[in-house]
């Protein structure tokens, strides 16, 4: 199983696409749990599905059961937690959600998307690390 991960932020919108359209990514997985926020011009939830679909004929998905919650993004974001406590906690969030048993033919080719520019502290790195724990088969690639 392949899964592809990338961030939107500090990339234009013909580099984002671009790297989407090269992997050969089969659906965008939106991660975020907040997707109409305007911190990049094509990143809304709904210019997302249409170029998408329009610029690399793949399909959109939101997948807000894949994000953190309010609180814990609020605790690492707005009040400057540490990056452990964070992980911690998504970590333990996952396991409660049992995100495993999510259906893997969405999974697979897919393309875990959040707002972060590259994946090191950000949760989408998170998520690929715990299903490939959890599945043993999922290579990642950071787009």
């Amino acid at each position: 199983m392949k899964l592809f991960t990338i961030g939107f932020t500090k990339s234009s919108a013909e580099r984002f696409f671009s790297r989407l359209k090269s992997a050969n990514v089969r659906r965008l997985i939106d991660v975020r749990l907040n997707n109409v926020s305007q911190l990049a011009g094509f990143a809304k939830k709904d210019d997302l599905q249409y170029f998408a679909k329009a610029i690399c004929n793949i399909d959109y998905r939101h997948m807000p059961e894949l994000a953190p919650t309010q609180d814990i993004l609020d605790k690492y974001k707005k009040r400057k937690g540490a990056w452990s406590e964070y992980a911690e906690k998504f970590l333990d969030l996952m396991a409660q959600r049992k995100i495993e048993n999510i259906d893997r033919s969405l999974i697979d080719r897919g393309c875990l998307l959040c707002s972060e520019d590259k994946p090191h502290f950000c949760h989408r790195r998170l998520v690929a690390e715990y299903l490939q724990k959890k599945w043993g088969d999922v290579e990642t690639e950071h787009l």
